[in-house]
């Protein structure tokens, strides 16, 4: 059975996310369905992008994963399906494909009317183009049987903000449901300590920890999360109601002991 996993910006409330898994299952029966996520925040691209990098290295090769985050849909972007590291990628060329897709890579256009349905709504490519390209994938057909080749697709080069130091900043780039920052920053076995964050002109003392349950209730503690990333949290609580940060907010961090 092939797994297809779904990231999109759709939410729960309505019929999209079950209209595009019952367009997967009317080619490829068999096929394996997953959400990554239909919590992503509206029209977030980037937040789209980084959810599905940090699931999609966790499935198994041969997978299909359809990410729709497409505030464009129906304007001139292109459809695309993209083949990386044994993966298969599919949905629109906004850059919501690129970090789960990194180079070496081959990208197509969908443009082929046996990866579309035979009527395609402007508003709604999730359905109509990205779910039929990707239960055509599910039932053994090639990606590059979906349209040309395409030299090069738009890329979200990760923001690199080097590695946590004494004295150093770096950007929110997202917010969980539980409220943690997840920053641009890399950590190695952060010792201990006390640190001062800053962002919008206010400041706040957090502690390294390597977990939350290593500061009291309500604390702000400072580790490194899941992604390898440094990620900001309160435990308990939401460091993004306490710190008013949201995606793209600098953040100042400074060791004090």
């Amino acid at each position: 059975m092939t797994v297809v996993t779904f990231t999109t910006d759709f939410g729960l409330a309505d019929p999209y996310a079950g209209a595009m898994k019952g367009a997967v299952l009317s080619l490829a029966p068999d096929a394996t369905l997953i959400d990554i996520s239909h919590g992503i925040p509206r029209h977030d691209v980037v937040a789209g992008a980084l959810a599905l990098a940090q699931a999609a290295p966790y499935f198994p090769p041969g997978s299909i994963h359809v990410a729709v985050v497409d505030p464009d849909v129906g304007g001139g972007r292109a459809d695309i399906v993209v083949e990386a590291g044994g993966r298969f990628f599919v949905g629109p060329d906004n850059g919501v494909l690129s970090l789960a897709a990194p180079p070496p890579r081959a990208a197509y256009r969908i443009e082929s009317a046996f990866f579309r349905r035979d009527s395609v709504s402007p508003t709604f490519h999730g359905r109509d183009v990205f779910a039929p390209a990707a239960g055509r994938l599910a039932s053994g057909h090639a990606a590059k049987d979906a349209g040309p080749p395409m030299p090069a697709i738009v890329d979200f080069p990760m923001p690199d903000g080097g590695t946590l130091r004494d004295d150093c900043q770096g950007l929110v780039l997202s917010i969980d449901n539980f409220g943690n920052l997840l920053t641009s920053l890399v950590g190695v076995g952060i010792e201990k300590g006390l640190w001062e964050m800053t962002c919008d002109g206010r400041s706040f003392d957090l502690l390294v920890g390597r977990t939350f349950c290593d500061v009291e209730r309500g604390s702000l503690v400072l580790y490194v999360g899941s992604s390898g990333r440094v990620e900001v949290a309160v435990r308990e609580g939401s460091a993004a109601a306490l710190t008013q940060a949201r995606p793209g907010t600098q953040l100042g961090l400074r060791r004090r002991s």
